[in-house]
């Protein structure tokens, strides 16, 4: 039960955190807290506690965003592809069996992109 709670909430959560993570006010933010850190440390004599504060910081940050981040694009490629399936669906001269590309191995996705090429060559008259 806790985990459809979680389901519903963290989506919603991690596109407004990414979103704003993205924002110019988030970027001045970050400026200041550098200037703010890089200012004190004089102050602190530039210690070891000091320059600690800063890298622990910004690990923290990053380690988080990553999991923020890449929840949304997930998502977004979800939707996108989901979005793009239906375009191939619903368009009577469309090779249907391009719907499940995403699962085709390496192997096949390399003859299909060699196939593409070739198509491409010849619209082009080349």
């Amino acid at each position: 039960m806790a985990h459809k709670k979680y389901v519903r909430w963290f989506p919603h959560f991690a596109r407004v955190a990414a979103t704003a993570a993205g924002s110019p006010a988030a970027f001045a933010i970050a400026v200041i807290i550098v200037i703010v850190w890089a200012a004190t440390g004089p102050m602190f004599g530039y210690s070891d506690t000091w320059q600690l504060v800063i890298n622990t910081a910004t690990t923290v940050v990053t380690f988080l965003m990553v999991f923020l981040i890449q929840n949304t694009q997930t998502r977004d490629t979800e939707a996108l592809q989901l979005k793009l399936d239906e375009l191939i669906r619903a368009n009577k001269g469309a090779r249907n069996f391009l719907l499940d590309l995403e699962e085709m191995d390496d192997e096949r996705l390399e003859q299909l992109r060699k196939i593409y090429e070739r198509l491409a060559k010849k619209a082009k008259g080349n």
